[in-house]
Protein backbone atom coordinates (compact mmCIF):
# COMPACT_ATOMS: atom_id res chain seq x y z
CA UNK A 1 0.00 0.00 0.00
CA UNK A 2 1.57 3.12 -0.70
CA UNK A 3 1.89 6.01 1.58
CA UNK A 4 0.02 8.95 1.58
CA UNK A 5 2.37 12.50 0.74
CA UNK A 6 0.64 14.83 3.51
CA UNK A 7 2.14 17.62 2.47
CA UNK A 8 3.21 19.61 -1.45
CA UNK A 9 5.70 21.65 -2.22
CA UNK A 10 4.56 24.68 -5.00
CA UNK A 11 7.78 26.09 -6.10
CA UNK A 12 6.88 29.03 -7.96
CA UNK A 13 5.06 30.27 -4.72
CA UNK A 14 8.35 28.95 -2.38
CA UNK A 15 6.20 27.29 -0.14
CA UNK A 16 4.94 24.15 1.50
CA UNK A 17 1.03 23.24 1.71
CA UNK A 18 -0.98 20.59 4.05
CA UNK A 19 -2.66 18.18 2.25
CA UNK A 20 -5.94 17.60 3.40
CA UNK A 21 -7.12 14.03 2.17
CA UNK A 22 -9.93 14.35 4.47
CA UNK A 23 -11.49 17.39 1.85
CA UNK A 24 -10.67 14.62 -1.15
CA UNK A 25 -12.67 12.12 0.34
CA UNK A 26 -15.65 14.30 1.27
CA UNK A 27 -16.14 15.63 -2.10
CA UNK A 28 -15.19 12.86 -3.81
CA UNK A 29 -18.00 10.99 -1.40
CA UNK A 30 -21.16 13.42 -1.58
CA UNK A 31 -20.42 13.29 -5.25
CA UNK A 32 -20.44 9.72 -6.36
CA UNK A 33 -22.99 8.82 -3.34
CA UNK A 34 -25.10 12.01 -3.07
CA UNK A 35 -24.80 13.67 -6.52
CA UNK A 36 -24.91 10.11 -9.19
CA UNK A 37 -27.86 8.63 -6.75
CA UNK A 38 -30.09 11.27 -6.84
CA UNK A 39 -29.18 11.80 -10.83
CA UNK A 40 -30.30 8.00 -11.20
CA UNK A 41 -33.59 7.96 -9.39
CA UNK A 42 -34.74 11.09 -10.54
CA UNK A 43 -34.61 9.67 -14.34
CA UNK A 44 -35.61 6.16 -12.80
CA UNK A 45 -38.47 7.14 -10.65
CA UNK A 46 -39.56 11.05 -11.27
CA UNK A 47 -40.92 10.38 -15.04
CA UNK A 48 -44.46 11.44 -15.39
CA UNK A 49 -47.05 9.06 -15.98
CA UNK A 50 -47.69 8.05 -19.55
CA UNK A 51 -50.75 9.69 -21.10
CA UNK A 52 -52.01 8.98 -24.62
CA UNK A 53 -49.15 11.61 -26.81
CA UNK A 54 -46.85 12.22 -23.68
CA UNK A 55 -45.28 15.30 -22.66
CA UNK A 56 -47.21 17.57 -23.83
CA UNK A 57 -46.32 20.38 -26.76
CA UNK A 58 -44.54 23.58 -25.16
CA UNK A 59 -43.40 21.86 -21.98
CA UNK A 60 -40.52 23.88 -20.57
CA UNK A 61 -37.33 22.29 -19.42
CA UNK A 62 -38.04 24.14 -15.63
CA UNK A 63 -41.89 22.44 -15.52
CA UNK A 64 -42.44 19.89 -13.02
CA UNK A 65 -43.05 17.48 -15.94
CA UNK A 66 -39.19 17.73 -16.51
CA UNK A 67 -37.82 17.74 -13.11
CA UNK A 68 -36.45 14.10 -14.00
CA UNK A 69 -34.84 15.05 -16.82
CA UNK A 70 -32.78 18.58 -15.02
CA UNK A 71 -32.05 16.76 -12.22
CA UNK A 72 -30.54 13.63 -14.07
CA UNK A 73 -28.68 15.99 -16.24
CA UNK A 74 -27.03 19.05 -13.84
CA UNK A 75 -26.66 16.78 -11.37
CA UNK A 76 -24.39 13.91 -13.45
CA UNK A 77 -23.17 16.94 -14.89
CA UNK A 78 -22.02 18.71 -11.81
CA UNK A 79 -20.55 15.49 -10.25
CA UNK A 80 -17.81 14.68 -13.14
CA UNK A 81 -16.94 18.28 -12.97
CA UNK A 82 -16.23 17.84 -9.62
CA UNK A 83 -14.72 14.32 -10.02
CA UNK A 84 -12.36 15.80 -12.49
CA UNK A 85 -11.01 18.60 -10.06
CA UNK A 86 -10.60 16.49 -7.20
CA UNK A 87 -9.18 13.49 -9.28
CA UNK A 88 -6.46 16.51 -10.58
CA UNK A 89 -5.58 18.23 -7.33
CA UNK A 90 -5.11 14.71 -6.08
CA UNK A 91 -2.42 13.73 -9.04
CA UNK A 92 -0.85 17.24 -8.56
CA UNK A 93 -0.07 16.56 -4.98
CA UNK A 94 0.92 13.34 -4.99
CA UNK A 95 3.23 14.14 -7.71
CA UNK A 96 1.74 12.20 -10.52
CA UNK A 97 -0.60 8.75 -10.69
CA UNK A 98 0.52 7.26 -7.26
CA UNK A 99 -0.17 3.65 -8.67
CA UNK A 100 -2.21 2.42 -5.45
CA UNK A 101 -5.77 0.55 -6.20
CA UNK A 102 -7.30 3.12 -4.91
CA UNK A 103 -5.79 5.93 -7.65
CA UNK A 104 -6.64 2.65 -10.36
CA UNK A 105 -10.47 2.52 -8.94
CA UNK A 106 -10.44 6.13 -8.61
CA UNK A 107 -9.40 6.66 -12.21
CA UNK A 108 -11.29 4.09 -13.36
CA UNK A 109 -14.44 5.84 -11.89
CA UNK A 110 -14.25 9.41 -12.80
CA UNK A 111 -13.19 7.95 -17.16
CA UNK A 112 -15.98 5.73 -16.99
CA UNK A 113 -18.65 9.12 -15.50
CA UNK A 114 -16.83 11.22 -18.31
CA UNK A 115 -18.08 8.53 -20.44
CA UNK A 116 -20.96 8.97 -19.93
CA UNK A 117 -21.70 12.69 -20.95
CA UNK A 118 -19.43 11.93 -24.49
CA UNK A 119 -22.33 9.27 -24.59
CA UNK A 120 -24.76 11.86 -23.71
CA UNK A 121 -24.35 13.97 -26.53
CA UNK A 122 -24.49 10.89 -29.05
CA UNK A 123 -28.38 9.98 -27.85
CA UNK A 124 -29.15 11.40 -31.56
CA UNK A 125 -32.50 13.47 -32.06
CA UNK A 126 -35.19 13.86 -30.34
CA UNK A 127 -38.83 14.16 -32.65
CA UNK A 128 -42.02 12.72 -31.86
CA UNK A 129 -45.51 14.55 -31.98
CA UNK A 130 -45.30 17.51 -29.58
CA UNK A 131 -41.72 18.19 -30.45
CA UNK A 132 -41.75 21.87 -30.61
CA UNK A 133 -40.18 21.62 -34.34
CA UNK A 134 -43.13 18.94 -34.91
CA UNK A 135 -46.38 20.05 -36.86
CA UNK A 136 -49.09 17.44 -34.85
CA UNK A 137 -50.85 16.82 -37.85
CA UNK A 138 -48.13 16.18 -40.04
CA UNK A 139 -46.50 12.36 -39.20
CA UNK A 140 -43.79 13.16 -41.31
CA UNK A 141 -42.35 15.92 -39.04
CA UNK A 142 -42.29 13.49 -36.17
CA UNK A 143 -39.47 11.83 -36.96
CA UNK A 144 -36.29 11.71 -34.55
CA UNK A 145 -33.74 8.85 -32.93
CA UNK A 146 -35.59 9.20 -29.71
CA UNK A 147 -39.07 8.85 -30.99
CA UNK A 148 -38.40 6.02 -33.50
CA UNK A 149 -36.13 4.37 -31.45
CA UNK A 150 -33.49 4.25 -34.14
CA UNK A 151 -30.66 1.95 -33.87
CA UNK A 152 -28.18 4.55 -32.73
CA UNK A 153 -30.48 5.65 -29.85
CA UNK A 154 -30.88 1.74 -28.74
CA UNK A 155 -26.89 1.79 -28.49
CA UNK A 156 -26.88 4.46 -26.75
CA UNK A 157 -29.55 3.81 -23.96
CA UNK A 158 -27.71 0.24 -23.72
CA UNK A 159 -24.53 1.35 -23.33
CA UNK A 160 -25.53 4.87 -21.24
CA UNK A 161 -27.11 2.20 -18.80
CA UNK A 162 -24.82 -0.22 -18.08
CA UNK A 163 -22.40 2.93 -17.72
CA UNK A 164 -24.10 4.45 -15.40
CA UNK A 165 -24.34 1.34 -13.36
CA UNK A 166 -20.77 0.14 -13.71
CA UNK A 167 -19.50 4.12 -12.68
CA UNK A 168 -21.25 3.26 -8.86
CA UNK A 169 -19.55 0.17 -8.71
CA UNK A 170 -16.31 1.09 -9.60
CA UNK A 171 -16.98 4.26 -7.13
CA UNK A 172 -17.54 1.57 -4.30
CA UNK A 173 -14.27 0.28 -5.04
CA UNK A 174 -13.01 3.54 -5.34
CA UNK A 175 -14.05 4.41 -1.70
CA UNK A 176 -13.37 0.62 -0.12
CA UNK A 177 -9.64 1.13 -1.04
CA UNK A 178 -9.52 4.59 0.00
CA UNK A 179 -10.75 3.98 3.48
CA UNK A 180 -7.86 1.29 3.52
CA UNK A 181 -5.39 4.01 2.57
CA UNK A 182 -7.07 7.07 4.99
CA UNK A 183 -9.62 4.86 7.56
CA UNK A 184 -12.49 8.09 8.21
CA UNK A 185 -15.19 6.28 10.35
CA UNK A 186 -17.91 8.78 9.34
CA UNK A 187 -17.47 7.65 5.58
CA UNK A 188 -17.81 4.08 6.13
CA UNK A 189 -20.84 4.56 8.43
CA UNK A 190 -23.02 6.56 6.35
CA UNK A 191 -21.96 4.70 2.95
CA UNK A 192 -23.55 1.95 4.78
CA UNK A 193 -26.66 3.96 5.33
CA UNK A 194 -27.12 5.13 2.12
CA UNK A 195 -26.70 1.75 0.46
CA UNK A 196 -29.13 0.47 3.07
CA UNK A 197 -31.83 3.47 2.35
CA UNK A 198 -31.17 3.02 -1.46
CA UNK A 199 -31.78 -0.21 -0.81
CA UNK A 200 -35.07 0.28 0.52
CA UNK A 201 -36.31 3.11 -1.32
CA UNK A 202 -35.90 1.39 -4.18
CA UNK A 203 -37.83 -1.14 -3.34
CA UNK A 204 -40.77 0.87 -2.09
CA UNK A 205 -40.74 3.14 -5.30
CA UNK A 206 -40.69 0.07 -7.38
CA UNK A 207 -43.44 -1.74 -5.52
CA UNK A 208 -45.23 1.72 -5.58
CA UNK A 209 -45.22 2.03 -9.33
CA UNK A 210 -43.16 5.13 -9.52
CA UNK A 211 -41.25 3.72 -12.22
CA UNK A 212 -42.25 4.50 -15.68
CA UNK A 213 -41.24 3.32 -19.18
CA UNK A 214 -39.47 6.38 -20.26
CA UNK A 215 -40.59 5.89 -23.59
CA UNK A 216 -43.74 5.91 -23.29
CA UNK A 217 -44.00 8.72 -20.54
CA UNK A 218 -42.42 10.99 -23.00
CA UNK A 219 -44.15 9.99 -26.24
CA UNK A 220 -47.27 8.61 -24.91
CA UNK A 221 -48.96 5.17 -25.00
CA UNK A 222 -50.55 5.12 -28.45
CA UNK A 223 -50.45 2.14 -30.38
CA UNK A 224 -49.02 4.09 -33.45
CA UNK A 225 -45.88 5.39 -31.87
CA UNK A 226 -42.98 3.49 -33.64
CA UNK A 227 -41.70 1.78 -30.41
CA UNK A 228 -44.40 1.05 -28.74
CA UNK A 229 -45.90 -0.56 -32.55
CA UNK A 230 -42.14 -2.64 -32.29
CA UNK A 231 -42.98 -3.66 -28.89
CA UNK A 232 -46.39 -5.24 -28.96
CA UNK A 233 -45.33 -7.11 -32.37
CA UNK A 234 -42.34 -9.13 -30.40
Amino acid sequence: MSELPTEFYVGFLDRTFKIHWDLHAYLMFVTWFVLVPLGIMAIRFLKPKPTLWGIPRGVGKFDPLFIFWGLHTWSLYTAIALSIIATAIAIFVSNGFSGSLHSYFGIGTVLVGALQIVSAWQRGSHGGRNHINSDPDDPATWRGDHYDMTTRRRWFEAYHKTGGYFAILLALGAVATGLMQFWMPVIAVVLVFILAGAFVLIIVLEGYGYRQDTYRSVYGNHPDNPFNKMRKDH
